[in-house]
């Protein structure tokens, strides 16, 4: 298996956070949850490994909705 690239093991960390975090919600609504991760890292599945600028904004952007969709005040994300 090839090695990883610092910003694949960081989609990677950010995508088993996100995981994860689903834990941490009600029941009735983890798998809304882990179907809107699916959904959000298959839509920028597309992105070449060499646009570093491009993954860095949606690595950005990833932890910040990690942080706020984390809060035990949001249950449901649909």
């Amino acid at each position: 298996m090839a090695r990883l690239s610092g910003l694949q093991r960081d989609v990677l960390k950010l995508c088993r956070q996100s995981f994860r975090t689903v834990r941490t919600k009600p029941p009735e609504y983890q798998a809304h949850w882990r179907a809107y991760i699916k959904q959000e890292f298959a839509k920028n599945r597309s992105v070449s490994k060499k646009q570093f600028s491009v993954i860095e904004h949606l690595l950005r952007v990833g932890h910040r909705r990690l942080e706020m969709y984390s809060s035990p005040a949001i249950k449901n994300v649909h």
